[in-house]
Protein backbone atom coordinates (compact mmCIF):
# COMPACT_ATOMS: atom_id res chain seq x y z
CA UNK A 1 0.00 0.00 0.00
CA UNK A 2 1.07 3.56 -0.67
CA UNK A 3 0.87 6.32 1.92
CA UNK A 4 -1.05 8.50 -0.53
CA UNK A 5 -2.57 8.28 -4.02
CA UNK A 6 0.02 8.40 -6.77
CA UNK A 7 -0.15 10.79 -9.70
CA UNK A 8 0.65 8.96 -12.94
CA UNK A 9 1.03 10.49 -16.38
CA UNK A 10 0.14 7.93 -19.08
CA UNK A 11 1.48 8.64 -22.56
CA UNK A 12 -0.76 7.07 -25.18
CA UNK A 13 0.30 6.18 -28.74
CA UNK A 14 -1.23 7.92 -31.75
CA UNK A 15 -3.01 4.71 -32.73
CA UNK A 16 -2.54 0.94 -32.66
CA UNK A 17 -3.16 -2.03 -30.42
CA UNK A 18 -1.64 -0.50 -27.31
CA UNK A 19 -3.97 2.52 -27.44
CA UNK A 20 -6.99 0.83 -25.80
CA UNK A 21 -4.60 -0.86 -23.38
CA UNK A 22 -3.52 2.59 -22.22
CA UNK A 23 -7.12 3.50 -21.42
CA UNK A 24 -7.62 0.20 -19.57
CA UNK A 25 -4.49 0.93 -17.51
CA UNK A 26 -5.80 4.39 -16.62
CA UNK A 27 -9.10 2.92 -15.41
CA UNK A 28 -7.28 0.26 -13.41
CA UNK A 29 -5.05 2.80 -11.70
CA UNK A 30 -8.11 4.86 -10.77
CA UNK A 31 -9.68 1.73 -9.36
CA UNK A 32 -6.58 1.33 -7.18
CA UNK A 33 -7.15 4.85 -5.87
CA UNK A 34 -4.51 6.67 -7.89
CA UNK A 35 -4.84 9.77 -10.07
CA UNK A 36 -4.10 9.47 -13.78
CA UNK A 37 -3.35 12.15 -16.33
CA UNK A 38 -3.52 11.19 -20.00
CA UNK A 39 -1.33 12.56 -22.73
CA UNK A 40 -3.99 11.95 -25.37
CA UNK A 41 -1.80 11.50 -28.44
CA UNK A 42 -4.70 10.40 -30.71
CA UNK A 43 -5.84 14.05 -30.73
CA UNK A 44 -2.78 14.69 -32.93
CA UNK A 45 -3.48 11.78 -35.28
CA UNK A 46 -5.15 13.92 -37.93
CA UNK A 47 -2.05 16.11 -38.21
CA UNK A 48 0.17 13.04 -38.44
CA UNK A 49 -2.04 11.58 -41.18
CA UNK A 50 -1.87 14.87 -43.07
CA UNK A 51 1.92 14.67 -43.05
CA UNK A 52 1.83 11.17 -44.49
CA UNK A 53 -0.55 12.25 -47.23
CA UNK A 54 1.88 14.84 -48.57
CA UNK A 55 3.34 14.15 -52.00
CA UNK A 56 7.01 14.35 -50.99
CA UNK A 57 10.01 12.07 -50.97
CA UNK A 58 10.52 9.46 -48.26
CA UNK A 59 13.61 11.19 -46.83
CA UNK A 60 11.75 14.47 -46.36
CA UNK A 61 8.74 12.66 -44.92
CA UNK A 62 10.96 10.83 -42.40
CA UNK A 63 12.49 14.14 -41.34
CA UNK A 64 9.08 15.73 -40.88
CA UNK A 65 7.80 12.76 -38.87
CA UNK A 66 10.84 12.93 -36.58
CA UNK A 67 10.17 16.64 -36.03
CA UNK A 68 6.52 15.83 -35.33
CA UNK A 69 7.46 13.22 -32.70
CA UNK A 70 9.89 15.73 -31.19
CA UNK A 71 7.07 18.25 -30.89
CA UNK A 72 4.82 15.70 -29.18
CA UNK A 73 7.65 14.74 -26.81
CA UNK A 74 8.04 18.40 -25.88
CA UNK A 75 4.30 18.53 -25.20
CA UNK A 76 4.61 15.48 -22.93
CA UNK A 77 7.42 17.21 -21.04
CA UNK A 78 5.35 20.38 -20.67
CA UNK A 79 2.52 18.31 -19.20
CA UNK A 80 4.96 16.57 -16.84
CA UNK A 81 6.37 19.92 -15.69
CA UNK A 82 2.87 21.19 -15.06
CA UNK A 83 1.47 18.15 -13.22
CA UNK A 84 4.63 16.91 -11.44
CA UNK A 85 3.71 13.19 -11.64
CA UNK A 86 5.14 10.44 -9.49
CA UNK A 87 5.54 8.30 -12.61
CA UNK A 88 5.42 8.68 -16.38
CA UNK A 89 4.07 5.48 -17.94
CA UNK A 90 4.48 5.18 -21.71
CA UNK A 91 2.57 2.65 -23.73
CA UNK A 92 4.23 0.88 -26.67
CA UNK A 93 4.64 3.17 -29.70
CA UNK A 94 4.04 6.29 -27.56
CA UNK A 95 5.56 9.53 -28.97
CA UNK A 96 8.48 9.60 -26.57
CA UNK A 97 11.99 10.40 -27.77
CA UNK A 98 15.37 10.02 -26.13
CA UNK A 99 15.69 13.69 -25.18
CA UNK A 100 12.41 13.57 -23.25
CA UNK A 101 13.49 10.50 -21.28
CA UNK A 102 16.81 12.15 -20.40
CA UNK A 103 15.01 15.31 -19.22
CA UNK A 104 12.63 13.33 -17.03
CA UNK A 105 15.56 11.48 -15.51
CA UNK A 106 17.28 14.81 -14.74
CA UNK A 107 14.05 15.94 -13.04
CA UNK A 108 13.98 12.74 -10.95
CA UNK A 109 10.65 11.66 -12.42
CA UNK A 110 10.59 7.84 -12.75
CA UNK A 111 9.68 6.48 -16.19
CA UNK A 112 8.27 3.13 -17.26
CA UNK A 113 7.12 1.52 -20.49
CA UNK A 114 4.81 -1.43 -20.97
CA UNK A 115 6.24 -2.92 -24.16
CA UNK A 116 3.26 -5.00 -25.32
CA UNK A 117 5.07 -6.00 -28.52
CA UNK A 118 7.00 -8.97 -29.88
CA UNK A 119 10.62 -7.95 -29.40
CA UNK A 120 11.64 -9.92 -32.51
CA UNK A 121 9.25 -7.95 -34.74
CA UNK A 122 9.64 -4.47 -33.19
CA UNK A 123 13.37 -3.88 -32.47
CA UNK A 124 13.08 -0.25 -31.30
CA UNK A 125 13.38 -1.55 -27.72
CA UNK A 126 17.15 -1.84 -28.26
CA UNK A 127 17.47 1.95 -28.34
CA UNK A 128 14.80 2.97 -25.84
CA UNK A 129 14.76 0.28 -23.13
CA UNK A 130 18.02 1.46 -21.46
CA UNK A 131 16.61 5.00 -21.20
CA UNK A 132 13.59 3.95 -19.12
CA UNK A 133 13.85 3.38 -15.39
CA UNK A 134 11.54 0.37 -15.70
CA UNK A 135 10.68 -1.73 -18.75
CA UNK A 136 7.77 -4.19 -18.59
CA UNK A 137 7.45 -6.87 -21.28
CA UNK A 138 5.09 -9.69 -22.31
CA UNK A 139 7.88 -12.21 -23.05
CA UNK A 140 10.39 -13.99 -20.83
CA UNK A 141 13.64 -15.58 -21.96
CA UNK A 142 15.72 -14.83 -23.90
CA UNK A 143 14.26 -11.30 -23.97
CA UNK A 144 14.57 -10.64 -20.24
CA UNK A 145 18.18 -11.81 -20.29
CA UNK A 146 18.96 -9.48 -23.19
CA UNK A 147 17.43 -6.57 -21.30
CA UNK A 148 18.88 -7.29 -17.88
CA UNK A 149 22.24 -8.60 -19.03
CA UNK A 150 23.22 -6.89 -22.26
CA UNK A 151 21.33 -3.62 -21.69
CA UNK A 152 21.39 -3.41 -17.86
CA UNK A 153 17.68 -2.57 -17.76
CA UNK A 154 15.22 -2.94 -14.85
CA UNK A 155 13.03 -5.34 -16.82
CA UNK A 156 10.00 -7.30 -15.60
CA UNK A 157 7.61 -9.81 -17.12
CA UNK A 158 4.06 -8.45 -17.16
CA UNK A 159 1.59 -10.45 -19.29
CA UNK A 160 -1.52 -9.02 -20.91
CA UNK A 161 -4.90 -8.84 -19.18
CA UNK A 162 -8.56 -7.86 -19.55
CA UNK A 163 -10.77 -5.07 -18.25
CA UNK A 164 -13.61 -6.99 -16.63
CA UNK A 165 -15.79 -3.86 -16.50
CA UNK A 166 -15.54 -3.55 -20.29
CA UNK A 167 -14.88 -7.08 -21.54
CA UNK A 168 -18.14 -8.70 -20.59
CA UNK A 169 -20.93 -10.64 -22.31
CA UNK A 170 -23.27 -8.55 -24.45
CA UNK A 171 -27.03 -8.80 -24.65
CA UNK A 172 -27.80 -8.85 -28.37
CA UNK A 173 -30.97 -8.19 -30.32
CA UNK A 174 -32.21 -10.82 -32.78
CA UNK A 175 -30.89 -8.68 -35.62
CA UNK A 176 -27.46 -8.45 -33.98
CA UNK A 177 -27.39 -12.19 -33.33
CA UNK A 178 -28.06 -12.81 -37.00
CA UNK A 179 -25.53 -10.22 -38.18
CA UNK A 180 -22.67 -11.15 -35.83
CA UNK A 181 -23.45 -14.81 -35.18
CA UNK A 182 -21.46 -17.67 -36.71
CA UNK A 183 -20.31 -21.18 -35.89
CA UNK A 184 -16.75 -19.99 -36.26
CA UNK A 185 -15.43 -16.44 -36.27
CA UNK A 186 -12.16 -14.57 -36.15
CA UNK A 187 -11.59 -10.91 -35.27
CA UNK A 188 -8.20 -9.40 -36.06
CA UNK A 189 -5.75 -8.34 -38.74
CA UNK A 190 -4.87 -10.38 -41.81
CA UNK A 191 -1.34 -11.50 -40.97
CA UNK A 192 0.30 -13.86 -43.50
CA UNK A 193 -0.03 -17.00 -41.37
CA UNK A 194 -3.74 -16.33 -40.78
CA UNK A 195 -4.44 -15.81 -44.47
CA UNK A 196 -2.98 -19.19 -45.35
CA UNK A 197 -4.44 -21.02 -42.36
CA UNK A 198 -7.99 -19.78 -42.87
CA UNK A 199 -8.16 -21.10 -46.43
CA UNK A 200 -8.59 -24.58 -44.97
CA UNK A 201 -11.60 -23.50 -42.86
CA UNK A 202 -13.93 -22.33 -45.61
CA UNK A 203 -16.18 -25.37 -45.30
CA UNK A 204 -17.54 -23.94 -42.03
CA UNK A 205 -20.04 -21.16 -41.26
CA UNK A 206 -17.09 -18.80 -40.89
CA UNK A 207 -16.96 -15.01 -40.50
CA UNK A 208 -13.77 -12.94 -40.55
CA UNK A 209 -13.75 -9.48 -39.01
CA UNK A 210 -11.05 -6.82 -39.08
CA UNK A 211 -8.67 -5.12 -41.50
CA UNK A 212 -5.79 -6.05 -43.83
CA UNK A 213 -7.62 -8.88 -45.58
CA UNK A 214 -7.73 -7.16 -48.95
CA UNK A 215 -6.56 -8.80 -52.19
CA UNK A 216 -7.37 -12.33 -51.01
CA UNK A 217 -9.96 -13.71 -53.43
CA UNK A 218 -10.51 -16.96 -51.50
CA UNK A 219 -11.28 -15.22 -48.20
CA UNK A 220 -13.07 -12.17 -49.65
CA UNK A 221 -16.64 -13.42 -49.23
CA UNK A 222 -15.96 -14.41 -45.62
CA UNK A 223 -14.58 -11.00 -44.63
CA UNK A 224 -17.31 -8.87 -43.03
CA UNK A 225 -17.98 -5.14 -43.49
CA UNK A 226 -15.52 -4.94 -46.40
CA UNK A 227 -12.57 -5.34 -44.07
CA UNK A 228 -13.30 -2.24 -41.99
CA UNK A 229 -11.55 -1.74 -38.68
CA UNK A 230 -13.67 -3.04 -35.81
CA UNK A 231 -14.04 -0.94 -32.66
CA UNK A 232 -13.45 -2.43 -29.23
CA UNK A 233 -17.17 -2.04 -28.51
CA UNK A 234 -18.24 -3.91 -31.64
CA UNK A 235 -15.74 -6.70 -31.05
CA UNK A 236 -17.64 -7.56 -27.85
CA UNK A 237 -20.75 -8.28 -29.93
CA UNK A 238 -18.77 -10.51 -32.29
CA UNK A 239 -17.29 -12.48 -29.41
CA UNK A 240 -20.65 -12.81 -27.67
CA UNK A 241 -22.48 -14.02 -30.80
CA UNK A 242 -19.95 -16.62 -31.99
CA UNK A 243 -20.14 -20.28 -31.00
CA UNK A 244 -16.37 -20.66 -31.46
CA UNK A 245 -13.99 -17.69 -31.42
CA UNK A 246 -10.83 -18.66 -33.26
CA UNK A 247 -7.73 -17.12 -31.66
CA UNK A 248 -4.73 -17.73 -33.90
CA UNK A 249 -1.74 -15.64 -32.82
CA UNK A 250 -0.19 -13.50 -35.52
CA UNK A 251 3.00 -14.25 -37.40
CA UNK A 252 4.67 -12.44 -40.29
CA UNK A 253 5.96 -15.80 -41.56
CA UNK A 254 3.42 -17.33 -43.93
CA UNK A 255 5.20 -20.71 -43.91
CA UNK A 256 4.54 -21.16 -40.16
CA UNK A 257 0.75 -21.20 -39.79
CA UNK A 258 1.05 -21.96 -36.08
CA UNK A 259 4.11 -20.19 -34.72
CA UNK A 260 4.29 -21.83 -31.24
CA UNK A 261 5.51 -18.50 -29.90
CA UNK A 262 5.70 -17.35 -26.31
CA UNK A 263 3.63 -14.22 -25.52
CA UNK A 264 -0.13 -14.55 -25.01
CA UNK A 265 -2.13 -11.93 -26.91
CA UNK A 266 -4.76 -9.60 -25.39
CA UNK A 267 -7.57 -11.42 -27.22
CA UNK A 268 -6.98 -14.53 -25.09
CA UNK A 269 -7.74 -12.62 -21.89
CA UNK A 270 -10.56 -10.55 -23.40
CA UNK A 271 -12.44 -13.58 -24.73
CA UNK A 272 -11.96 -15.32 -21.39
CA UNK A 273 -13.25 -12.29 -19.49
CA UNK A 274 -16.38 -12.20 -21.63
CA UNK A 275 -17.04 -15.88 -21.01
CA UNK A 276 -16.87 -16.53 -24.76
CA UNK A 277 -15.54 -19.88 -25.91
CA UNK A 278 -12.26 -19.77 -27.82
CA UNK A 279 -9.96 -22.14 -29.64
CA UNK A 280 -6.41 -20.87 -29.42
CA UNK A 281 -3.01 -22.04 -30.61
CA UNK A 282 -0.75 -23.19 -27.80
CA UNK A 283 1.88 -20.75 -26.54
CA UNK A 284 4.85 -21.57 -24.33
CA UNK A 285 3.74 -19.11 -21.60
CA UNK A 286 0.07 -20.08 -21.72
CA UNK A 287 0.09 -22.97 -19.24
CA UNK A 288 1.18 -20.71 -16.38
CA UNK A 289 -1.74 -18.36 -17.08
CA UNK A 290 -4.59 -20.80 -17.81
CA UNK A 291 -5.39 -24.49 -17.48
CA UNK A 292 -5.14 -25.73 -21.07
CA UNK A 293 -6.83 -28.75 -22.55
CA UNK A 294 -6.46 -30.67 -25.81
CA UNK A 295 -8.60 -33.44 -27.28
CA UNK A 296 -5.70 -35.85 -26.73
CA UNK A 297 -5.24 -34.74 -23.10
CA UNK A 298 -8.61 -33.37 -21.90
CA UNK A 299 -8.92 -31.64 -18.52
CA UNK A 300 -12.13 -31.55 -16.48
CA UNK A 301 -11.06 -28.16 -15.08
CA UNK A 302 -10.02 -26.75 -18.47
CA UNK A 303 -10.05 -22.97 -18.98
CA UNK A 304 -8.78 -22.91 -22.55
CA UNK A 305 -9.10 -25.34 -25.46
CA UNK A 306 -5.81 -25.29 -27.39
CA UNK A 307 -4.42 -26.85 -30.57
CA UNK A 308 -0.91 -27.51 -31.86
CA UNK A 309 -1.59 -28.06 -35.55
CA UNK A 310 -4.12 -27.28 -38.26
CA UNK A 311 -5.27 -30.91 -38.15
CA UNK A 312 -6.01 -30.55 -34.43
CA UNK A 313 -7.82 -27.29 -35.09
CA UNK A 314 -10.14 -28.99 -37.58
CA UNK A 315 -10.86 -31.78 -35.09
CA UNK A 316 -11.50 -29.26 -32.30
CA UNK A 317 -13.96 -27.25 -34.39
CA UNK A 318 -16.09 -30.31 -35.16
CA UNK A 319 -15.88 -31.62 -31.58
CA UNK A 320 -16.82 -28.38 -29.84
CA UNK A 321 -19.60 -27.48 -32.27
CA UNK A 322 -21.19 -30.77 -31.20
CA UNK A 323 -20.62 -30.13 -27.46
CA UNK A 324 -22.18 -26.76 -26.53
CA UNK A 325 -22.38 -27.56 -22.80
CA UNK A 326 -18.66 -28.26 -22.66
CA UNK A 327 -17.99 -25.00 -24.50
CA UNK A 328 -19.96 -23.10 -21.88
CA UNK A 329 -18.20 -24.86 -19.00
CA UNK A 330 -14.70 -24.10 -20.31
CA UNK A 331 -15.62 -20.49 -21.10
CA UNK A 332 -17.03 -19.96 -17.60
CA UNK A 333 -13.89 -21.43 -16.02
CA UNK A 334 -11.78 -19.01 -18.04
CA UNK A 335 -13.96 -16.06 -17.00
CA UNK A 336 -13.49 -16.89 -13.32
CA UNK A 337 -9.72 -17.22 -13.78
CA UNK A 338 -9.46 -13.79 -15.36
CA UNK A 339 -11.48 -12.17 -12.60
CA UNK A 340 -9.23 -13.80 -10.01
CA UNK A 341 -5.80 -13.16 -11.54
CA UNK A 342 -5.73 -11.47 -14.94
CA UNK A 343 -7.30 -8.02 -14.83
CA UNK A 344 -5.56 -4.75 -15.62
CA UNK A 345 -6.00 -3.87 -11.96
CA UNK A 346 -3.85 -6.89 -11.08
CA UNK A 347 -1.26 -5.85 -13.66
CA UNK A 348 -1.06 -2.22 -12.53
CA UNK A 349 -0.69 -3.29 -8.91
CA UNK A 350 2.13 -5.63 -9.93
CA UNK A 351 3.81 -2.84 -11.89
CA UNK A 352 3.67 -0.39 -8.98
CA UNK A 353 4.93 -3.04 -6.56
CA UNK A 354 7.93 -3.76 -8.82
CA UNK A 355 8.76 -0.05 -8.97
CA UNK A 356 8.30 0.35 -5.21
CA UNK A 357 10.66 -2.57 -4.57
CA UNK A 358 13.41 -0.85 -6.57
CA UNK A 359 12.55 2.68 -5.36
CA UNK A 360 11.66 2.50 -1.65
CA UNK A 361 10.75 6.22 -1.58
CA UNK A 362 8.36 5.87 -4.53
CA UNK A 363 5.07 7.52 -3.61
CA UNK A 364 6.13 8.50 -0.09
CA UNK A 365 6.55 12.24 -0.66
CA UNK A 366 3.84 14.13 1.22
CA UNK A 367 1.42 16.31 -0.78
CA UNK A 368 2.63 19.89 -1.11
CA UNK A 369 -0.77 21.38 -0.29
CA UNK A 370 -2.53 20.57 2.99
CA UNK A 371 -6.12 21.73 2.83
CA UNK A 372 -7.03 21.84 6.51
CA UNK A 373 -4.14 24.19 7.40
CA UNK A 374 -4.55 26.74 4.63
CA UNK A 375 -8.27 27.46 4.23
CA UNK A 376 -11.28 28.32 6.40
CA UNK A 377 -13.78 25.67 7.57
CA UNK A 378 -16.55 26.62 5.09
CA UNK A 379 -14.20 26.31 2.13
CA UNK A 380 -12.88 23.05 3.57
CA UNK A 381 -16.41 21.63 3.34
CA UNK A 382 -16.85 22.86 -0.23
CA UNK A 383 -13.55 21.35 -1.33
CA UNK A 384 -14.29 18.08 0.49
CA UNK A 385 -17.59 17.83 -1.41
CA UNK A 386 -15.79 18.63 -4.68
CA UNK A 387 -13.16 15.96 -4.07
CA UNK A 388 -15.89 13.42 -3.37
CA UNK A 389 -17.69 14.41 -6.59
CA UNK A 390 -14.46 13.96 -8.58
CA UNK A 391 -13.72 10.61 -6.92
CA UNK A 392 -10.55 11.92 -5.26
CA UNK A 393 -9.38 11.23 -1.68
CA UNK A 394 -9.38 14.02 0.91
CA UNK A 395 -5.56 14.21 0.96
CA UNK A 396 -5.42 15.02 -2.76
CA UNK A 397 -2.87 17.76 -3.45
CA UNK A 398 -3.65 21.04 -5.17
CA UNK A 399 -2.13 20.18 -8.57
CA UNK A 400 -4.04 16.89 -8.81
CA UNK A 401 -7.33 18.63 -8.05
CA UNK A 402 -6.60 21.25 -10.73
CA UNK A 403 -5.78 18.50 -13.27
CA UNK A 404 -9.15 16.87 -12.57
CA UNK A 405 -11.02 20.17 -12.83
CA UNK A 406 -9.48 20.88 -16.23
CA UNK A 407 -10.83 17.58 -17.50
CA UNK A 408 -14.41 18.42 -16.51
CA UNK A 409 -16.89 19.20 -19.28
CA UNK A 410 -19.64 20.68 -17.10
CA UNK A 411 -20.27 24.30 -16.10
CA UNK A 412 -17.90 25.40 -13.35
CA UNK A 413 -19.16 26.33 -9.88
CA UNK A 414 -17.84 29.48 -8.14
CA UNK A 415 -15.52 27.33 -6.01
CA UNK A 416 -14.14 25.53 -9.07
CA UNK A 417 -13.64 28.82 -10.90
CA UNK A 418 -11.80 30.27 -7.89
CA UNK A 419 -9.51 27.24 -7.69
CA UNK A 420 -8.65 27.44 -11.40
CA UNK A 421 -8.00 31.16 -11.06
CA UNK A 422 -5.74 30.44 -8.08
CA UNK A 423 -3.84 27.87 -10.16
CA UNK A 424 -3.24 30.45 -12.92
CA UNK A 425 -2.14 33.03 -10.36
CA UNK A 426 0.18 30.47 -8.76
CA UNK A 427 1.71 29.68 -12.17
CA UNK A 428 2.23 33.38 -12.92
CA UNK A 429 3.69 34.04 -9.48
CA UNK A 430 6.11 31.11 -9.74
CA UNK A 431 7.19 32.32 -13.19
Amino acid sequence: MFERPLKILIVLPLYGGSLPIGYYCADALKELGHHTILFDAPKFLEAHSALRSMNIGQDKLNSLEQSFIQLLSQAVYAQAEESKPDLVLAMAQAPVNRLLLKKLKQDNIPTAMWFVEDYQVFPYWQIFAPLYDFFFVIQKEPFLNKLRGEKNVNAFYLPMAADIHFHKKQELTKEEEKFYGADLSFMGAGYPNRRRAFRSLLNHNFKIWGSDWNDDELLAKYVQKNGQRISSEESLKIYSASKINLNLHSSIHADKLISHGDFVNPRTFELASIGAFQLTDRRSLMDELFICSTLKNPRDDAELAVFDSMEELQENIIFYLNNPELREKIAENARKRVQKEHTYTHRMQTMLDCIREKLPDFGTKAPEFVWDKTINPQTQQEIAALLQELGLPLNTDFETLIDSLRQKNTVLTPTETALLFLAEWKKFYNA
